[in-house]
């Protein structure tokens, strides 16, 4: 502050009565500090073409831009050299100045014309005021300014550079809309994907209902190929291919987000592998690639594995397996790398039929039944009607762990066990195979997340409800033919209609920001929080007809809930991708707690875990205690999972 003293010199006679001396203080702190910000006169070259570059995209939705903190600057070791200069400014004079400012029309158009909406403008300048207002000592460019204004040697406008200087703090993503937009550029998917670029993979479509032979002979490919990856929707179709090759002589390991198994005994890793769609590898050369469900693609939640996987395996060959309604999207995608699709179609190996009478009462049930729930609670219901009566009943729903839904299988297929009938969800739609004769839906309505993220109950599609109709009769099973029908009367017209509505095509593929991108938004934004960068990232984002990006409502949920905890970004985003059901409280629970050991640098072992979970375990007397033991279940998948994500990104 060495120079600021010997201004002082030049600012001994009163204020605004010389403007010779004070003109020569202005322009030496220029030289000294640096140029002011520009006036109304003088709009910097630099923040106009931010501007115009900006024009042609979509105005941000500003709601998303969070205000942070700017403390008002305390009493400085050097004093107050703006006063020292001047004079020390009237609080009440400086608030006249400040609302004279606020009400001027010239300076809200042009703060809009610099990204700031009527919104934003309202917060920057309740900041603003309450900076200047609170603040002890000010900077000495914006202390002269506003003694100048106070003395009409300059004017209100004047003030516009140091407000938006403020507002670009308070709001820093005014400062890097056009690099935040340039991160958030997803319209070229394919170009993420270099490894792959560099090969011209053959690209085989092998489309068909259920129960048609599709995905068998795709996994022989994958079989008698020299090395291969199976990417599948579930774990029990990871696991499933991960026995059937290993039975067939083909060694094969295991990845899911909670296993890793190598069968070579010195663990080195065997030629082929399966696993579930998001953990595939986009950098690992195969001959053979299958992708089961391609269909899946268009999932508001998950679809963004399966463009992933499409667009980023390095195979010379990738088997699709799935829905005719995606092959046009696929043939679009593939068009933009080059690689041309051969599709080859399949016919279903067993009839089905949809019968002209509903069930109507559960006294009418026969061997190889399955009755489909669409909630927990109906499954519940439905399966203690049954043991009323003196049936047996196996049950299948998505979050009863893998081994239990298999033991279920087990015991429903085997001819010997008095179990004949089957209670489930649409989790009997993929992965289990099931000797079932009729399929029974006990409701045609089911709840669902829209692509907003919004909770709605709608019919089952078309899609869904040849899914699960086709598990009916099946090529492998006892049945070679299969039935279907209702639970009530009322609802087999609207049955038969959704089944013969054509299925509408899959119009685009998922997408989801990746944890480098993420980053890069985080460095332009660093007391942003995840959440927060997530929201300005997907407002952001380009993204053409063919892609949209899913729904992060999940990653959000488990971004808030561990947000205090101090974290480096990429770890917090591991810990936010971990599958939780946020409606088991002990399982949101427990995902805090796994952070909060990790941030402390405590070691989160299998001993402390068994305590952490009261093991052990007492067996369920009721639904609830079941339920418990569910969510008990859930978290020992998380431990797991975060186990083995966060070896593979450390």
């Amino acid at each position: 502050m060495s120079f600021p003293r010997c201004a002082l010199l030049w600012a001994r006679l009163p204020p605004g009565r010389q403007p010779g001396p004070r003109a020569a203080v202005c322009s030496a702190l220029r030289a000294h500090t640096g140029p002011f910000p520009g006036t109304l006169g003088h709009v910097p070259a630099v923040a106009c073409a931010s501007s115009s570059a900006s024009g042609g995209s979509k105005a941000p939705n500003t709601s998303l831009f969070v205000p942070l903190t700017v403390k008002p600057q305390g009493r400085s070791a050097d004093g107050d050299v703006g006063a020292e200069l001047t004079r020390p400014l009237d609080k009440n004079e400086v608030k006249k100045i400040l609302d004279k400012f606020y009400k001027r029309k010239e300076i809200q158009k042009l703060s809009a014309d610099y990204g700031l909406d009527a919104r934003l403008f309202h917060q920057a300048f309740i900041s603003f005021r309450n900076y200047i207002m609170q603040s002890h000592s000010l900077d000495v460019d914006i202390h002269i300014i506003l003694n100048d204004i106070c003395f009409s040697a300059a004017h209100v406008d004047d003030l516009f550079p140091f407000f938006l200087r403020h507002a670009k703090q308070i709001f820093p993503v005014l400062e890097c809309k056009d690099d935040l937009r340039k991160i958030s550029d997803l319209r070229i998917p394919p170009n993420w994907y270099p490894e792959a670029r560099a090969l011209q993979r053959k690209i085989i479509f092998h489309s068909g209902p259920t129960n048609s032979g599709k995905t068998y002979h795709a996994i022989q490919k994958y079989l008698s190929a020299k090395s291969g990856v199976y990417c599948g929707p579930l774990k029990l179709l990871a696991h499933e291919i991960f026995e059937k090759s290993n039975a067939a002589g083909v060694l094969c390991d295991l990845v899911t987000g909670e296993e890793r198994v190598t069968v070579e005994p010195d663990g080195k890793q065997a030629a082929h592998v399966a696993c579930t769609v998001e953990m595939c590898s986009v950098t690992t050369p195969y001959e053979v690639a299958v992708i089961d469900e391609i269909q899946m693609i268009k999932d508001p939640a998950r679809g963004w594995a399966w463009t992933r996987a499409l667009l980023g395996l390095c195979a010379e060959e990738i088997h699709l397996c799935g829905e005719s309604a995606a092959i046009d999207l696929v043939t679009e995608l593939m068009y933009t790398t080059g690689e041309d699709v051969e599709v080859r179609t399949y016919k279903r190996l067993t009839p089905i039929f949809v019968l002209d009478h509903a069930l109507e009462s559960l006294d009418n049930l026969r061997p190889g039944d399955c009755i489909v729930c669409f909630s927990k609670n109906d499954i519940y219901s439905v399966s203690r009607q049954i043991e009323i009566r003196g049936l047996e009943s196996a049950v299948i729903y998505g979050s009863l762990p893998p081994g239990t839904k298999l033991a279920q299988a087990r015991k429903f297929n085997d001819p010997d066990d008095p179990c004949k009938i089957l209670v489930a969800t649409d989790a009997v739609g993929m992965g289990l195979n099931l000797s079932i004769r009729r399929i029974i839906f006990y409701s045609l309505m089911k709840p669902s997340i829209s692509e907003k993220g919004e909770k709605e109950i709608e019919p089952i599609t078309t899609s869904q409800a040849l899914q699960i109709a086709g598990r009916a009769g099946r090529f492998s099973s006892k049945f070679k033919e299969g039935e279907v029908t209702t639970m009530n009367r009322e609802d087999l017209s609207l049955l038969k209609e959704i089944l013969n509505r054509p299925v509408e095509p899959i119009k685009a593929a998922g997408l989801h920001p990746t944890a480098e991108q993420i980053e890069m938004f985080a460095y332009h934004l660093p007391d942003t929080t995840l959440s927060n960068l997530i929201d300005i990232f997907v407002d952001f984002s380009q993204v053409d007809g063919q892609y949209f990006v899913c729904n992060m409502d999940d990653f959000k949920f488990s971004a808030e809930l561990i947000q205090h905890i101090p974290l480096s970004l990429r770890v917090r985003y591991v810990f936010c991708t971990a599958p939780i059901n946020k409606k088991q409280p002990f399982v949101c629970s427990s995902l805090l707690q796994f952070a909060r050991q990790y941030s402390r640098n405590e070691p989160l072992t299998f001993s402390w875990l068994r305590r952490y979970i009261k093991w052990p375990l007492l067996p369920p007397k009721n639904i609830k205690d079941l339920m418990d033991l569910e969510a008990v279940h859930d978290v020992l998948d998380l431990y797991l999972w975060l186990r083995c994500v966060g070896r593979n990104k450390g």
